[in-house]
């Protein structure tokens, strides 16, 4: 997990100072009249646990340093791309194409595509923060220099009633009274706080993906596919390889995570499930929130800075939690893994430098790939690379010994799927008669999953890119 709890940087780095040099994580600035009407528009925040307001533009603003426009050619060029990746890809899988529109984004388009799919994924995980932020509050001390309250700091003129075993349900009506309103509030400051974070995070890996898929989902949609010219052109700097050829890999690899999610409509509620079973055993440490909280001052936007960086919203892991975690690292490792089978075998003799490519990826997430990164900072998930290695090497082993159909077959159901044990041992989980299950025994899995939310972007017509190929890819 980041040392930095869900994306903030560190209070004296640079990137998160303000006019005045001094630190600026939700975008305070200017004369004080201006911090107040800022703050006052933070507060009024009533979609959720998570000010996904706040979060868009502190991400835009993370994201900007170098960020571009997308120009026509580039346009041109990508839809060019994907479909030449959708004729290679055809030998590949037995999953049919599933490209309904083509997209070039700039940094910040892909921000405001994708941001529906993070509210999915992210506020399971908010919900409960921000809960404890608001309900944990009673017992807190006081404000320093003030007296305390229970559930509120410390307001001056009133009489304590701190202490961890208070029970708010004894407080006099009046205190009672007081602290709904203020509960309230904390929550709001949470969800203020939260959004901060979220928007840190999303505009770091928006200066790094390099398609709609980089993460292993279809961020905004099945079937919208999407990649980032200036992503890519930096995902190849150093290679010495033709900007064609990388962006037909990633085409590939954008193109056939598309496929499997087509193919397998159960699986992105799969993956949406697991981080919802996480959120569920969340338990955060509230005598370590109580002890921050009371020892900051409110005026001090570096103190504020440093209880955020020094943990104050991780939550605390539980063995249902770990449990949840392992579930979701396993199938992102084998969506990973499969995408990882089908392109080598689709740029196979085709793309010159589809080895050096592939190498570029492993290293990536050697270091940290987007996925990681991500789900690390969010929910806690730490995506092993030595996951996604085994997980490619069992999809290889059962298109080597069942075909391409043997293969993609055992999508069919959840329950044929490699658990976190078959990854230690893939050729025994290839050799099993167990996976030639008889399907007509098994309850069929729900496909109603998050994909066909209508918080997901629309569909648009398929795109109609020139009829011919580049010459030099064919």
């Amino acid at each position: 997990m980041s040392e930095i709890p869900f994306g903030f940087g560190k209070p004296n780095d640079d990137e998160n100072r303000g006019p005045g040099g001094q630190n600026n994580p939700l975008g305070f600035g200017g004369d004080i009249g201006d911090a107040l009407h800022r703050f006052a528009d933070l507060m009024s925040w009533q979609g959720g646990p998570v000010n996904w307001d706040l979060a868009k533009d502190v991400a835009r603003q993370a994201a900007a340093n170098g960020d571009r426009s997308v120009v026509d050619a580039e346009r041109t060029a990508v839809a060019d791309t994907l479909r030449l990746a959708e004729l290679w890809l055809d030998p590949a899988t037995s999953f049919s194409s599933a490209t309904k529109s083509v997209r070039a984004w700039s940094r910040a388009e892909w921000i405001e595509a994708t941001l529906p799919t993070w509210k999915t994924l992210v506020e399971p995980v908010a919900t409960k923060v921000v809960d404890a932020f608001g309900s944990g509050m009673p017992g807190m001390p006081g404000m320093p220099g003030m007296p305390g309250m229970p559930g509120i700091p410390g307001i001056p003129g009133m009489p304590g009633f701190g202490g961890p075993d208070v029970d708010p349900g004894e407080l006099p009506a009046e205190i009672q009274q007081m602290a709904g309103p203020l509960m309230s509030m904390m929550r709001q400051m949470g969800g203020v706080m939260f959004g901060g974070q979220v928007g840190q995070a999303l505009g770091a890996l928006a200066r790094e993906v390099v398609s709609s898929t980089d993460v292993g989902l279809p961020l905004a949609g099945v079937g919208t596919a999407a990649l980032l010219p200036a992503g890519i052109e930096e995902f190849g700097a150093g290679l010495e390889l033709p900007p064609e050829e990388v962006r037909l890999f990633v085409a590939l690899r954008e193109a056939a995570c598309h496929r499997l999610f087509a193919g397998v409509p159960w699986l992105r509620g799969r993956v949406f499930a697991a981080v919802e079973d996480y959120a569920r055993g969340i338990t955060v440490d509230m005598s370590h929130m109580q002890e921050a909280m009371g020892s900051i001052d409110p005026t001090n936007p570096e103190a504020l800075q440093e209880a955020l960086a020094g943990g104050l919203f991780e939550p605390q892991d539980t063995p249902a939690q770990r449990a949840a975690l392992l579930r979701l690292e396993t199938l992102l490792a084998l969506i990973e893994g499969w995408i990882d089978d089908v392109v080598a075998q689709a740029a196979h003799d085709r793309l010159a430098g589809a080895d050096a490519l592939a190498e570029t990826v492993r290293r990536r997430r050697a270091v940290g790939s987007p996925a990681e990164q991500t789900f690390g900072t969010l929910i806690g998930l730490e995506l092993r690379p030595r996951r996604m290695r085994e997980a490619a090497q069992l999809w290889q082993l059962l298109r080597e010994q069942r075909g391409v159909e043997g293969r993609d077959a055992i999508w069919e159901h959840p329950d044929l799927l490699p658990t976190a044990d078959d990854l230690t041992d893939p050729a025994a989980f290839v050799d099993r008669r167990e996976i030639d299950v008889d399907l007509s025994g098994l309850e069929a899995p729900r496909s109603d999953s998050p994909s066909d939310s209508p918080d997901d972007p629309p569909s648009d017509p398929p795109s109609d890119p020139p009829s011919d190929p580049p010459a030099d890819q064919s």
